[in-house]
C-alpha cells in the first residue's frame, strides 16, 4: 500500500471515529434530557417548551448530522477495503465485522426510537418514564464499546 492510500485510510478512519463520538455523545445525552423533561415539565408548560427546543437542537444539529456522517464515512471505509485494499466484499462476512454491523444497526434503530420519542414529546405525550430513560441512557455507549472492540481486536478473525 502506498503512502497516499495509507493516509486516505487513516483520514477516513479518523473522521469516522470523530463522527461516531459526536453521535454517541448526543445519543447518551438525549435520554437524560427526556428523563428530566418527563419529571419536571408538564405538557404545555413554559419549561416543556424549553425542553422541546433543547431536544430538537440536539437531534437536528448534532445527532442527525453525525449519524449521517458516520454512515457515509463507514461506507467509505468499506469501499476502501473492497477497492483500495483489494480485500473484496468477503471481509463483510468476518465475525468481527458482523458484530460491528449489528451494533451499527442497533444504534441506528435506537436513534430512530429516540427521534420518534421526541415527536411524542412534541405531541404532549410522555412515552416512557424517567426511570426508563435513565436505565437506557448507557445503551449507545455499550453498543459502541462492542463495535470498537470488535474492530480493534478482531479476535474472532484469528
Amino acid at each position: 500500500m502506498s503512502w497516499p492510500e495509507f493516509l486516505s485510510f487513516d483520514l477516513l478512519r479518523g473522521l469516522h471515529i470523530i463522527a461516531v463520538i459526536a453521535w454517541m455523545s448526543g445519543m447518551m445525552y438525549l435520554p437524560r434530557l427526556y428523563a428530566y423533561h418527563t419529571e419536571t415539565a408538564p405538557p404545555g408548560s413554559e419549561f416543556d417548551a424549553h425542553f422541546l427546543v433543547w431536544e430538537r437542537k440536539l437531534l437536528k444539529i448534532i445527532i442527525n448530522p453525525s449519524m449521517g456522517l458516520t454512515w457515509v464515512l463507514g461506507i467509505s471505509l468499506v469501499l476502501w477495503h473492497v477497492y483500495a485494499a483489494r480485500e473484496g466484499w468477503s471481509f463483510l462476512a468476518q465475525p468481527w465485522m458482523l458484530v460491528k454491523l449489528a451494533a451499527v444497526l442497533f444504534l441506528s434503530g435506537w436513534h430512530g426510537f429516540l427521534a420518534g420519542s421526541y415527536r411524542r414529546f412534541v405531541a404532549g405525550q410522555r412515552p416512557k418514564t424517567a426511570k426508563f430513560w435513565r436505565a437506557t441512557n448507557e445503551l449507545p455507549f455499550l453498543a459502541a464499546v462492542v463495535a470498537v472492540l470488535a474492530v480493534t481486536l478482531q479476535f474472532w478473525a484469528r
